[in-house]
C-alpha cells in the first residue's frame, strides 16, 4: 500500500493578488540575540553590550537585522504556507529596517501578494509579496518585497 503525502503549502494557483496572510507570533529573547552573535561572529556592541547600549537611543541590546529576517522565514514555515510547495527564494528588494527589536518583543509577519506570473516552465510560477515584520505594538520593524517560486498544482491524472 502506498500512502501519498500531500503538501500542506499553497501552490502558485492558490495565491491571489491582494490576498494577505499573517504568521504565528514569536517572542525574541536575549538568548536568540546572543546565539545569533555567536553563530555569525557579529559581536557588535549594539547587540551584545548592555553598558554600551545605555548610551544609545535603544537603551539596551537590539536584535541583528538578519536575525529578524531569518526568524521571519521560520514564522512563514510555521504558518505552513510554503510546506512542500516552495521551490526558491528568487529576490529580496527594498529590505528596510524601520524599528529595533529587543529582548521580550513579540513579532509576526504579514504578507500581501503584490504580483504573480507564470514562468516559462509549466510546473512553476513566481509570486511577489510585500512582507512586513510587525511587533506586538503594531509597529513595523522590517519591510521588504520578496519574490519566490512555487510549484504549480499537479494535474489530476
Amino acid at each position: 500500500m502506498t500512502i501519498e503525502i500531500r503538501p500542506r503549502g499553497r501552490y502558485f494557483e492558490d495565491f491571489e493578488v491582494g490576498s494577505e496572510f499573517v504568521t504565528p507570533a514569536r517572542t525574541i529573547t536575549s538568548t536568540d540575540i546572543v546565539n545569533f552573535a555567536c553563530l555569525t561572529g557579529d559581536f557588535n556592541e549594539v547587540h551584545t553590550n548592555f553598558e554600551y547600549c545605555k548610551t544609545t537611543p535603544f537603551g539596551e541590546p537590539i536584535a541583528h537585522g538578519p536575525l529578524i529576517y531569518g526568524i521571519m522565514g521560520g514564522l512563514t514555515y510555521a504558518s505552513g504556507i510554503n510546506d512542500g510547495t516552495l521551490l526558491a527564494l528568487l529576490q529580496i528588494d527594498n529590505w528596510r529596517m524601520l524599528n529595533p527589536v529587543k529582548h521580550g518583543d513579540t513579532i509576526r509577519m504579514q504578507s500581501q501578494v503584490l504580483e504573480k506570473k507564470e514562468s516559462s516552465k509549466p510546473d512553476r510560477g513566481v509570486v511577489t509579496f510585500l512582507r512586513k515584520c510587525v511587533k506586538q505594538d503594531g509597529s513595523v520593524v522590517q519591510e521588504m518585497k520578496a519574490t519566490l517560486m512555487y510549484k504549480r498544482r499537479p494535474r489530476e491524472a
